[in-house]
């Protein structure tokens, strides 16, 4: 792509912030241009977002029946799956998945939920329980 087609769409999801593309110069040469977004990067963008809101609602629920641990939900409130938990903590994803079952994350030792809270931004005490409502 050459600098003058790098898009300029003022996207929303990059609030103020600019991207960093490569593209080629006038005289050939690759260099890193800002680029405040394009339209179709921004309706992708939002649609996964709201795919990973929908699922962090189905979570909460599955989480607040009994079903599943409250990890589950965590994971899906963090705007992570089973694949992007499993590469942030080095966890294999089977491993994940039992401890999504509420028997298994009650007995997890401090230290394998000190890395779900790492990975996570959340503390023991937050990791462990379900909040209070939904985020709508």
């Amino acid at each position: 792509m050459k600098i003058e087609n790098v898009p300029q769409d003022h996207s929303s999801t990059y609030g103020e912030m600019k991207k960093a593309i490569y593209a080629k110069s006038s005289d050939g040469k690759i260099q890193s241009v800002g680029s405040s977004g394009w339209d179709a990067e921004e309706v992708v963008t939002k649609q996964a977002i709201c795919e990973l809101d929908e699922s962090a609602k189905e979570a909460y629920e599955e989480v607040a029946q009994g079903r599943k641990s409250s990890l589950y939900y965590h994971m899906y409130e963090a705007r992570m799956d089973l694949a992007v938990l499993a590469q942030s903590t080095g966890f294999f994803k089977w491993t994940i998945k039992r401890d999504f079952l509420p028997e298994v994350f009650i007995k997890m030792s401090e230290k394998r939920l000190l890395v779900y809270c790492d990975v996570l931004g959340k503390s023991i005490k937050e990791i462990k329980e379900l909040p209070k409502e939904k985020n709508e």
